[in-house]
């Protein structure tokens, strides 16, 4: 996906989710199974909040971090109906991708971790309301479903950033996975050749590192690719018919266990 793809699917990722809320009845005092100190509300005023706090970002051309009001403690009620919250993020998600287009991708910026530019954010952007539209859309009993294209660049994302030495900053306790013969490897069971779905995560060196290819390993799991997209970034257990696990499962739980991703 380009620049201009991530602009959009910002915007289309959270149009969905917020014809979710309205299809149907939707209590947003539901806890999020996937998101378990959240509810529905809360997930969703996240969600909002991150697309402004990243669009008043851009915008101004911070060089530093603003108010991170993005990730404070959001309250569990809410008085708002469903439809009022639905419009509110279509709302915030447009801004940021209009934003994100005004600015153009090579733009100066501080960002978290290394780019510098509304690179960054158009890409995390766009995952990040992928991904919380599948916990609101698991939360809600509604099948989730994601185009190709998006699946595989969400989970190329998600392995750049974990592979990152920075991590071992952030979570030191990612530095216990390393050892020798510790080998996994993902492969996507409903895709075409030409999609080259097969993902190796090796920890068999000083750093946390990955590759796209199809090799062996010591444990393999095989399942649709939006089914291992929920299961790398931590939306649904391991522990079902939907994953063929072969070699170390153990390996599977203690990696899963220690790259969790928001």
């Amino acid at each position: 996906m380009d620049y201009d793809g991530h602009c959009a699917e910002i915007f289309h990722q959270a149009d969905l989710l917020a014809s979710c809320l309205t299809e149907q009845a939707t209590d947003l005092t539901t806890t999020v199974p996937s998101c378990p100190d959240w509810n529905l509300a809360q997930l969703l005023r996240h969600l909002g909040e991150t697309h402004r706090w990243v669009e008043n970002l851009v915008r101004t051309r911070a060089t530093e971090p603003p108010p991170d009001t993005a990730l404070r403690v959001l309250p569990r009620d809410t008085d708002r109906p469903p439809a009022e919250v639905a419009a509110w993020l279509t709302e915030g998600a447009r801004l940021l991708a209009d934003t994100l287009r005004s600015s153009g991708p090579d733009a100066e910026i501080w960002t978290p971790l290394p780019s510098g530019s509304p690179r960054f954010f158009a890409r995390r952007m766009a995952h990040e309301t992928v991904m919380h539209r599948a916990d609101a859309t698991l939360t809600l009993g509604r099948d989730f479903t994601v185009d190709r294209r998006v699946a595989l660049d969400t989970l190329d994302e998600w392995m750049e950033l974990g592979s990152l030495p920075q991590m071992f900053d952030y979570h030191p306790d990612r530095r216990e996975l390393l050892g020798p013969g510790r080998t996994l490897h993902f492969h996507a069971t409903n895709t075409p050749p030409e999609a080259a779905a097969d993902w190796i995560v090796d920890l068999t060196g000083d750093t946390l590192a990955w590759r796209r290819t199809q090799e062996p390993a010591a444990v393999s799991v095989r399942a649709p690719l939006t089914d291992l997209l929920l299961l790398i970034y931590g939306r649904v257990p391991a522990d079902n018919d939907t994953f063929e696990i072969t070699g170390d499962a153990e390996l599977l739980e203690f990696w899963l266990a220690r790259v969790l991703f928001g």
